[in-house]
């Protein structure tokens, strides 16, 4: 099974980049989308019914903001598009999916704001998610998505210039600390390493792309019941469309 997460920046934005040619030829079970920035009858036809694949979304009351998707080959048993967080629910964070084997969550984390004016709601957040996971943590899951933070130095090009920047803050890194604790494993470190250059978001800025002066805040976590089942972790670079690139997993 191959599962594929990536932030598209806009989803009618990425329709018109090929999207739909790059999504029938990686042919993933699943992919979790985030950031769709559209709203119930915005989406063209062609993406909300892809052959193949059922569709869920879940959208903001803001227009133009924020948003989650997936598309999926088997459907599942139960979908649930609120985790209990009004203000979270409200911005379309979030879709559980519930497989007869395991659980899927896709997630689009807040970012914090520029001048951290949102960390509190952020940090709230993750306290929110945490607590919640904390409950159903035995169970088989799988966490794709945005999570907004880069855990340690190597997740970033230039660690020792944002040391105090939002996304890399002690107080922000501290809750992947604690997914970490509560079990789940961050796959593609688990299967890649220490490995250097390895970013899934770029500035749009100061051409950063192309310097690969990135940061990796975009995850699959996994499960202990999921974890030794993985046999590949990839994140794909060469992807473009958004200011963020695909990342995934095959179990």
């Amino acid at each position: 099974m191959k599962i594929i997460s990536w932030n598209v920046n806009g989803l009618r934005a990425v329709f018109k980049k090929n999207f739909l040619e790059w999504f029938k030829k990686e042919n993933a079970d699943i992919f979790c989308l985030q950031e769709i920035k559209a709203q119930e009858g915005q989406i063209p036809e062609a993406l909300v019914n892809p052959a193949g694949y059922f569709s869920y979304f879940s959208f903001a009351l803001k227009k133009g903001y924020s948003g989650v998707a997936v598309y999926t080959k088997e459907k599942p048993l139960v979908v649930e598009k609120k985790i209990g967080l009004k203000r979270f629910d409200e911005e379309g964070r979030f879709l559980r999916l519930e497989y007869k084997d395991f659980i899927l969550i896709n997630l689009y984390m807040p970012n914090g704001g520029q001048e951290k004016e949102n960390l509190s709601y952020k940090l709230e957040t993750y306290n929110y998610l945490l607590e919640y996971l904390e409950k159903i943590k035995e169970k088989p899951l799988v966490l794709a998505g945005d999570f907004n933070i880069a855990y340690k130095e190597i997740d970033l090009a230039e660690p020792e210039k944002n040391q105090d920047s939002i996304m890399f803050t002690p107080e922000e890194r501290r809750q992947i600390d604690r997914l970490v604790e509560l079990g789940f494993t961050d796959i593609f470190r688990k299967l890649h390493g220490d490995e250097v250059g390895k970013y899934t978001w770029w500035s749009y800025f100061s051409l950063s792309r192309d310097r690969n002066l990135g940061w990796r805040i975009d995850y699959v976590f996994t499960s202990k019941d999921i974890t030794g089942k993985i046999k590949n972790a990839f994140i794909l670079p060469s992807v473009f469309g958004s200011d963020h690139c695909p990342v995934g997993i095959e179990i």
